[in-house]
């Protein structure tokens, strides 16, 4: 029995769904049958109004993630779903579970550590009986990460050993969505001591944490540091990306290697004020964190950070951008090292970009392997990689 649609986008009328929407009516191949889907008809219907004209009969599937009955239509009526409405952890499982049932493949934008592990925990082994590839961090968060490892480890034929991704360049704005989800997770993390527990394991995304090899301390990174000359330091990812990137190694059986060990970094320049930018950005990040765990400090940053819905203008998204460069030693003692750019706001003009390629990919595109709660890189791999370089990523890999 076939499908109403191959994708339907949904959140279509937030801030990141409306701008993925816009991406898909330029992108999509015609005759691709895209829908959007959110909670509001009419907010749907301007959504669609202000799109191309190809995009002008573009179906609306009105659905709210408490309605448990309309999103297992949802999940029914498509191939593919790629979702924005987060806070993850607080919307987002029953669509996962309805998309698992249904072999309903899966897409979203979370960070969120706690959310991904339930995810899996509770529909990893019925999404692989169904054949839905249930897609987690398919944006700035985590498909750079994810798939530069892919390409690194592949480049050295597997065992790989210390792998370091370096972020090179970053400027862009950030969401009242992405400030959402970070008051989600640090609530969590202050009223759950297993979820605390679970934020530090480096291993925490592990299918399989008792067959993780024991290789002494995983470091997040948050200490200066200097490589090929650049001063590094904290890059605020990395507690997610790692953990995304260890998982993808771990659903491959370690295809990586046993000794892979990973983490990623941001860099400050190679002058002497870089290990100051180093250390005030960790400060900084740590102190948002803690303000919010204050209510005293959360509503005064309340008050300047930006709501759901908002987000960085059209000029801003245009003029932003990122590279990062991920270097792996092989056990034989070659290096190799994967860089991957675009052009951008990372978290929105390039997010919009991975997002509607993640969709399509999974929509439209032949791809190996099972179901299951995958990475990009497990669910998507190198088809995904050829699609971002077509929508104008540079991606390669290099021995050094």
């Amino acid at each position: 029995m076939g499908t109403d649609h191959d994708l339907v986008l949904f959140g279509a009328t937030g801030f990141v769904g409306r701008l993925t929407a816009a991406y898909l009516a330029r992108a999509a191949p015609p005759g691709t049958r895209i829908a959007l889907g959110g909670r509001s008809a009419q907010r749907l219907e301007a959504v669609r109004a202000g799109l191309p004209e190809r995009a002008r009969d573009w179906p609306l599937v009105v659905a709210d993630t408490s309605d448990a009955g309309a999103v297992r239509e949802l999940a029914a009526s498509t191939t593919a779903v790629a979702t924005t409405v987060g806070p993850y952890a607080r919307y987002g499982l029953p669509l996962v579970e309805a998309c698992a049932a249904a072999g309903t493949h899966y897409a979203d934008l979370t960070g969120e550590v706690p959310f991904v592990r339930a995810s899996a925990d509770r529909f990893h082994e019925q999404a692989r009986s169904t054949g839905a590839r249930i897609t987690h961090a398919c944006g700035f968060d985590s498909v750079p990460s994810d798939l530069a490892a892919l390409l690194t480890a592949q480049a050295a034929g597997g065992g790989l050993t210390d792998t370091t991704m370096v972020v090179t360049r970053l400027s862009g704005g950030i969401s009242g969505g992405t400030v959402d989800s970070l008051r989600g997770m640090v609530d969590e993390v202050r009223g759950d001591p297993a979820t605390r527990r679970l934020m530090t394991d480096p291993y925490s995304l592990s299918p399989d944490r008792d067959a993780e090899p024991s290789l002494g301390r995983e470091s997040d990174a948050t200490a200066v540091g200097r490589i090929d000359g650049r001063w590094t330091g904290l890059f605020v990812m990395a507690p997610f990306n790692t953990r995304i990137v260890r998982r993808s190694n771990a659903l491959q059986d370690w295809a990586y290697g046993r000794g892979f060990r990973y983490r990623e970094v941001m860099a400050f320049g190679r002058g002497p004020l870089g290990p100051a930018l180093a250390a005030g950005t960790a400060v900084g990040v740590a102190g948002i964190g803690a303000g919010m765990a204050l209510p005293p400090t959360r509503a005064l940053l309340d008050r300047v950070l930006p709501e759901p819905g908002e987000g960085p203008g059209e000029r801003a998204r245009e003029r932003g951008h990122f590279r990062i460069e991920t270097t792996g030693t092989a056990t034989d003692g070659r290096r190799f090292r994967t860089s991957f750019a675009m052009q951008g706001d990372p978290g929105y003009a390039a997010t919009t970009v991975m997002l509607g390629e993640a969709g399509l990919c999974l929509a439209l595109d032949e791809l190996p392997g099972a179901g299951g709660v995958l990475t990009p890189a497990t669910a998507m791999g190198t088809r995904l990689v050829d699609r971002l370089r077509a929508a104008g990523a540079e991606v390669e890999t290099v021995e050094l």
